[in-house]
């Protein structure tokens, strides 16, 4: 079916996803192990060099081991370098102004859309610096967080090296989505990529906005749907929102589904994530409804078994997510809107 072979193109593919799972798990092993060594605020140290190491992973696009291990140094570097900037702009704003913390999130955006100019691994580091600012949001952390910070980029960069040097030559790089040649804009104008970072930071002020006056439940959420719908194209935001929008309905309600399993079987949820995961890496790029599916499920199902299991609060996350991508749409159709190239015969 050739469906089922744009989900699963290959046997290396699984092995990328068990790859991701495995370099969560071992850094929020080690991050668990080291919490107890009086780290400071070290309960948040497995969660933070969890996450670092399995977008990292994600976002690493190499063939060999040794380009491999350096991009995922810089990677979980970049997510670092994310967090520490969150936890220093946001103490800032803490301190009297009318912006929330969550506006260092516009930055954010910026960079993931910008650095895409810089290839994969340009297209990485924006990613990791965004997921670093949301991480250390989503924790709270302060000023005296960021040696602990630091840990947790250290762990996840071990924990994410070891099972990439272990999986060898088996792994092929990450073929990026093919959106299109796009129309050359003139320098007045800006970069295609500067175009792209330019419409993901003006959403994500609008959701800002929209929160400080609506008082949004989770608005970081719906600044990171608009943040990663933004296309190289209106037309590809189009679709991806679209495919993000047929995910996320899917695969919510079959998270919701095993809430009653949370308090009775929490490893069975930590085995659905982790097959989820799985499922995630095997069809991104070409089924990005697939993926996002995929995404939410895990979400959803990680959530309960961490404790989370408010239908309401799951359910406004899953909400907002879908406003957030709506706004990226407008944003990307009305500011600066990129069209595919016009083919002209010579």
């Amino acid at each position: 079916m050739e469906w089922l072979e744009h989900v699963d193109p290959g046997t290396h593919r699984r092995i990328r996803g068990l790859r991701l799972v495995t370099a969560y798990g071992i850094a929020a092993m080690l991050g668990a192990v080291l919490e107890h060594h009086q780290v400071a605020n070290g309960g948040v140290l497995s969660s933070l060099a969890g996450g670092f190491a399995l977008w990292a992973s994600v976002s690493e696009g190499q063939t060999t081991r040794a380009a491999s291990s350096r991009d995922l140094l810089l990677l979980c570097a970049a997510a670092v370098a994310g967090a520490v900037s969150m936890i220093g702009f946001g103490a800032m704003f803490r301190l009297g102004t009318w912006l929330s913390p969550e506006a260092v999130l516009i930055t954010g955006a910026f960079l993931v859309g910008y650095l895409k100019r810089f290839g994969t691994l340009g297209a990485g580091v924006g990613s990791q610096v965004y997921i670093g600012q949301l991480l250390a949001y989503g924790a709270s952390l302060h000023l005296a967080d960021t040696a602990t910070v630091v840990l947790a980029g250290v762990v996840a960069a071990v924990a994410a090296i070891v099972p990439r040097v272990l999986s060898g030559p088996a792994e092929r790089p990450v073929s990026l989505p093919i959106s299109g040649a796009l129309e050359l804009v003139s320098p007045a104008q800006g970069s295609r990529e500067l175009r792209m970072g330019l419409q993901a930071a003006l959403a994500a002020l609008i959701i800002v906005l929209l929160s400080a006056a609506f008082h949004l439940e989770e608005s970081a959420w719906a600044i990171t749907a608009c943040t990663y719908v933004i296309g190289a194209s209106a037309a590809d935001t189009l679709d991806r929102v679209r495919r993000r929008i047929l995910g996320t309905l899917v695969g919510v309600p079959l998270g919701l589904m095993l809430l009653p399993v949370a308090a009775h079987a929490p490893l069975v949820l930590w085995l659905a994530a982790a097959l989820a995961m799985v499922v995630y890496a095997m069809a991104l790029p070409e089924r990005y409804d697939v993926a996002c599916g995929a995404y939410a499920f895990t979400l959803m199902v990680t959530l309960a078994a961490t404790g989370e299991r408010s239908s309401l609060l799951l359910a406004a996350r899953a909400w907002e997510t879908l406003i957030g991508g709506a706004i990226g749409l407008t944003a990307a159709v009305l500011v600066l809107p990129l069209r595919p190239q016009r083919k002209t015969s010579p």
